[in-house]
């Protein structure tokens, strides 16, 4: 089970849930990934729609690094993710919300 308050967001890969949260360490392997200075250029391109399958793509694998998972992203180009796409999306988008979005 995952805790929302930890930014925490389960993912379903070929039938198997993981949890994936962005830590420190997974957000800097993040921004190297990405060739970015900060994740606000990130954070932006979500809010207005303007994210990249490569965007999606990079922000899983690191949430479930930051999870502890010990895969890469060649472990996913081939994998089943629940909801497709669309569902990778969700996930990234919840795991940018939940990292940078204080408790209320």
């Amino acid at each position: 089970m995952t805790n929302p308050l930890a930014g925490e967001v389960t993912v379903q890969i070929d039938g198997v849930p993981h949890v994936c949260k962005l830590t420190l360490g997974a957000i800097a392997e993040l921004e190297a990934r990405l060739e970015s200075d900060s994740l606000m250029e990130l954070v932006t391109r979500f809010e207005e729609g303007r994210y990249s399958g490569r965007d999606v793509l990079a922000l899983v694998v690191a949430g479930l690094r930051g999870g502890g998972w010990q895969g890469g992203t060649s472990d996913l180009l081939s994998a089943d993710i629940e909801g497709g796409p669309l569902g990778a999306a969700k996930v990234a988008a919840l795991l940018l919300a939940r990292a940078f979005t204080p408790p209320s």
